[in-house]
């Protein structure tokens, strides 16, 4: 069994803010988590996420995108949900011990425009969870 605390980041789909975060957490997390994600449905990983991704040097292109497994829920140390959806409908955690919070971020795959302007959505969320990762590392909070 693993001694990490584990995170579990949570999404509607598993495609873009969650997959972003597993991959900012395991990249920023010095090998301190167990990173985890997923999505009330798995929509399949964003192509688009994983280009804005790799221009910050992460590759997520391996990651799957799965749906919520209850043994992990009620394993983790930290549930975090990253859109309103997943939030609201979270499945009940049974463990009490489970720290759950809500960092909401826009979904940048309901973006519109021109690809780069689609983009620079993408990117607008990218850097705003990646703040928010390394906050998290840096105080635990």
């Amino acid at each position: 069994m693993n001694d990490k605390p584990l995170v579990y980041f949570l999404c509607t789909g598993n495609s873009c803010r969650s997959q972003i975060a597993d991959g900012y957490l395991k990249a920023l997390g010095d090998d301190r988590y167990e990173v985890k994600s997923a999505g009330l449905e798995a929509h399949g990983l964003n192509p688009r996420a994983v280009r804005i991704m790799k221009e910050d040097g992460i590759d997520i292109g391996g990651n799957q995108s799965d749906v919520i497994d209850q043994k992990l829920l009620n394993r983790a140390t930290y549930v975090i949900t990253l859109c309103g959806h997943a939030d609201e409908h979270c499945p009940v955690i049974a463990n009490d011990n489970v720290v759950k919070w809500h960092w909401g971020f826009d979904d940048p795959a309901k973006a519109t425009g021109t690809e780069e302007q689609i983009l620079e959505q993408f990117r607008t969320v990218r850097d705003s969870i990646k703040a928010r990762i390394e906050t998290f590392v840096r105080t635990g909070a």
